[in-house]
């Protein structure tokens, strides 16, 4: 189907898990859910992305030290090759949008510190 529409809150509470949505050649989408205090490394991807949250509060933080705090509305562009951590602080699960430029199957995760490929392949169940 060419055009689909979503209940992003609703549906990141059915499914409880990442989930693509959309996957071309040029681009790709996905709804994460983060259940209370779910955690990533830190790390990059070698595409440009956004993640806007749509519930819950979202930090982010930097090899730097640095943090940022989002919230439902709030969005985050990061540019490929920059480093970051994803963390759910809340009590509450929290949900968010994400997009990245290139097709899934394209895209690359590269541990920070190490410059190792963590996931030569990301492989999001739909």
């Amino acid at each position: 189907m060419p055009i689909e529409i979503y209940d992003t809150r609703a549906f990141g509470h059915e499914k409880k898990k990442r989930t693509v949505v959309l996957d071309t050649s040029r681009f790709h989408a996905w709804v994460h859910y983060y259940k209370p205090d779910q955690i990533d490394e830190m790390h990059c991807h070698n595409q440009d992305q956004t993640f806007q949250v749509i519930e819950g509060e979202l930090t982010m933080s930097f090899p730097d030290g640095g943090t940022a705090t989002l919230t439902p509305g709030m969005m985050a562009t990061i540019t490929g090759g920059s480093f970051y951590q994803l963390h759910n602080r809340g009590e509450e699960p929290l949900i968010m949008i994400g997009t990245r430029s290139g097709a899934v199957e394209n895209t690359v995760k590269v541990e920070h510190g190490t410059g190792r490929i963590i996931n030569e392949r990301i492989n999001y169940s739909s």
